[in-house]
């Protein structure tokens, strides 16, 4: 399977699964590329050293009320391990190429054993407060997130996407005309940058997503409406207004269809939004 099939498998999404929802695909070539890092928006309240001096063999945390949902940060095969000692309730994605990625301190898995999840895709529920099931040794509310190499080795994530949170990847919409999770993860990047939006990067837009689109609209393309978080009419006619620059033709009428889609997605690949 190529990446950009992958890519795709996450877009379609869009229609039942991808407010954090995993897509049903098979399995594919996984690279580091591939790879994103879904708590970027979140505060790391323990780093890999961190871990290190507490005679842990290694992790990152990222701090988050209970029951954030936990985006896949790459395609692969869901596995959970309840009550897995220290971790508490333990997800582990099967990647591709041999590598295994571990979430720790869930408060609830979302996927059964073997179920296919594409990259963005909902893998669990954040837990972490004290003594609550699940938790393990937690001593606050948090996620813990390694890597696993090939050769069964705990890894730091950020050193395998090469020293940063790494790039996101393109989204496919540019081609299917579908925004799916990928698709709302550059959104949300550009909106972070451009317009005041401090939520996750995770793909699954909400309120605070859309208000910061509101804003965006507001501030470059006519928008002047609300700013409630609700889309409507007269946002999606803002937002034809920019996917005009980028190849849209048809009418600025507030009803996004493919093409519309398509247009806004080629503004969203653009490599500064990675």
């Amino acid at each position: 399977m190529s990446r950009r099939t992958l890519m795709r498998g996450a877009a379609a999404a869009v229609g039942g699964l991808a407010v954090g929802g995993g897509s049903l695909l098979a399995a594919g070539p996984a690279h580091a590329a591939d790879f994103y890092n879904p708590f970027s928006g979140y505060t790391m309240t323990g780093t890999w050293q961190d871990h290190l001096n507490r005679g842990s063999l290694g992790g990152i945390d990222y701090g988050m009320g209970v029951g954030t949902r936990l985006p896949a940060a790459g395609a692969g095969t869901v596995y959970n391990t309840p009550d897995n000692g220290t971790g508490g309730h333990t997800v582990t994605i099967r990647h591709s190429n041999g590598y295994r990625t571990q979430y720790m301190h869930l408060s609830q898995f979302l996927l059964a054993n073997g179920t296919w999840v594409g990259i963005g895709g909902a893998v669990g529920l954040s837990g972490g407060a004290v003594g609550a099931p699940g938790s393990g040794s937690s001593t606050g509310p948090h996620v813990h997130w390694h890597m696993i190499d090939p050769n069964g080795v705990r890894i730091n994530p950020l050193t395998y996407l090469g020293g940063g949170g790494g790039a996101l990847p393109k989204t496919s919409t540019e081609y299917d005309g579908v925004p799916g999770t990928v698709f709302w993860m550059r959104a949300q990047n550009w909106l972070s940058i451009e317009s005041g939006y401090t939520g996750p990067i995770d793909g699954v837009p909400g309120v605070n997503t859309y208000m910061a689109l509101q804003r965006n609209m507001r501030d470059h393309y006519g928008y002047t409406g609300p700013i409630d978080g609700v889309p409507g009419k007269y946002t999606y006619m803002a937002l034809q207004r920019l996917a005009a620059k980028y190849g849209y033709t048809g009418p600025i009428d507030g009803v996004m269809g493919p093409n519309s889609w398509r247009a806004v997605a080629r503004f969203l690949n653009e490599d500064r939004w990675d």
